[in-house]
């Protein structure tokens, strides 16, 4: 018999899920913090391309261009270092190291004297964010259980549009100086923070280290542990729950190495394909460059609103979405979410593009409403699917065997498209226009609605054991 949750569906309020709840709202806080500091660049460009920059000179429109896009380069970086990480030192010990370079990244933004302090800078934030997005999914994954996986798996991209926002609001409205001196207490929070959180029980057990790995488990499904002298009936149940799942765990060879057949077989290949997919789609859709590029859609959509007001707008509109899908996921899935959310940004898009084609400057000019609305439903349905479930779906595909490495090289590609669709969106902005834009990334969403929409699997409630 196996010993699941999935039949007991309790609420996601109750005690058996206190410290995975707990747990995951922790080690987010340094993920709310790569928000900030992605979310911080955008209105601080101006003013280090002025005369009033803290720099010897102002920034110039190419070192504008690296200073935005290198982070993209830190990430890919920190893809591989974590990946190679990850079940060498363990998910704790990661998570540790992952506040450093971030630290670094707010002391030279604060003691730059020129542009090179904000290349090192940016990269280091890169290497940060690149190892959230490996380390962080994969603990939150492995410590849930399958009824509030989803849930608590979407949460990363909520806690990055947040820190977006307050990074944006920051950098806005307060003296350059001041935001580093603030934001750099983020990560100190964070290493108190998760000081007490235990080690995965996967991890301990594929290290052998038994005893700790049942201890961890009981922690984080608030279980008691069987005393020596004497086992309760509940005893006794944690006891047989603990077994099962131990033996589920091993089951799936994680204390053997790793080898190339691993890899190398139609399952695991077709796994790859499917995630690798999903990472175009998502990139190259424009759910993330569409929304670095804010204001300068909005300014070819001859908007008579501000500009930060309408990013700040956007900003909101998605964190409603992220909202929406952490409640959804679990109780509707993550392939009718996806799916939904690919044919919903399609739309938008196609129809920004024809707004932008079809109608006059005049006419955009006196309905700002209609490209804000636009805007808005685009931002919404993206953040209901698209862009959170890709950190979901990823690590749940993949087999248990070779999952750490697994989402290593699946985050390391999605860094490698984010870098590439942060450099050719301006390019495609300004060179061809906005409706080509439009229009190539409603085809995409169109693609991987198509090819997901027949070849997708639900991982709704999938044991992660295996």
């Amino acid at each position: 018999m196996v010993y699941s949750v999935a039949a007991q569906k309790p609420s996601v309020f109750s005690a058996r899920y206190r410290w995975q709840v707990i747990a995951t709202m922790t080690v987010h806080i340094l993920t709310f913090q790569h928000g900030i500091g992605v979310g911080w660049l955008a209105p601080s460009l101006p003013f280090l391309g002025s005369d009033q920059t803290p720099l010897s000179t102002p920034i110039t429109v190419t070192e504008t261009s690296w200073v935005g896009s290198l982070i993209g380069l830190g990430a890919l970086t920190g893809n591989i270092i974590f990946g190679l990480l990850l079940d060498r030192l363990g998910r704790k010990v990661c998570m540790n190291l992952l506040a450093l370079p971030n630290m670094i990244y707010w002391i030279l933004i604060y003691v730059a004297k020129d542009v090179t302090y904000l290349y090192a800078g940016r990269f280091l934030a890169g290497i940060t964010g690149g190892g959230v997005y490996v380390v962080l999914p994969i603990f939150v994954a492995e410590i849930s259980d399958s009824n509030i996986r989803g849930a608590l798996s979407s949460m990363a991209m909520m806690y990055v549009s947040i820190g977006l926002m307050i990074g944006y609001l920051l950098s806005s409205y307060l003296d350059y100086y001041l935001v580093p001196c603030i934001t750099i207490a983020v990560p100190v929070v964070y290493l108190v923070a998760i000081f007490g959180l235990s080690e995965t029980p996967q991890y301990l057990l594929r290290r052998g280290r038994d005893e700790q790995a049942k201890k961890s488990y009981c922690f984080y499904k608030n279980l008691t542990i069987a005393k020596p002298d004497g086992e309760s009936a509940h005893d006794d149940s944690t006891e047989r729950e603990f077994a099962t799942f131990k033996q589920q765990v091993l089951s799936s060879g994680v204390r053997q190495d790793i080898a190339w057949k691993d890899f190398f077989n139609l399952p695991t290949v077709k796994i790859f394909g499917l995630n690798f997919l999903l990472i175009f789609c998502n990139q190259l859709s424009g759910s993330f460059a569409f929304f670095n590029y804010t204001s300068n859609i909005f300014n070819e959509l001859h908007s008579q609103i501000d500009a930060n007001t309408c990013t700040i707008i956007v900003g909101a509109a998605q964190v409603v979405g992220l909202l929406c899908a952490v409640g959804l996921v679990d109780r509707v899935g993550r392939r009718w979410l996806l799916l939904t959310s690919m044919a919903g940004m399609g739309l938008g898009e196609l129809s920004i593009g024809l707004l932008k084609d079809l109608a006059s400057a005049e006419f955009l000019a006196a309905n700002n409403w209609l490209s804000l609305l636009l805007m808005c439903s685009v931002a919404y349905i993206a953040a209901l699917g698209i862009i959170p479930l890709i950190f979901v779906v990823v690590v749940e595909l993949l087999p248990a065997k070779i999952r750490s490495l697994g989402t290593s090289i699946c985050m390391a590609t999605l860094s490698v498209f984010m870098f590439v669709s942060l450099k050719i969106y301006p390019l495609l902005i300004f060179g061809p226009g906005l409706p080509v834009t439009m229009y190539m990334s409603a085809s995409v969403c169109c693609i991987g609605f198509v090819i997901l929409g027949l070849c997708l699997p639900e991982t709704k409630g999938k044991q992660l054991t295996h």
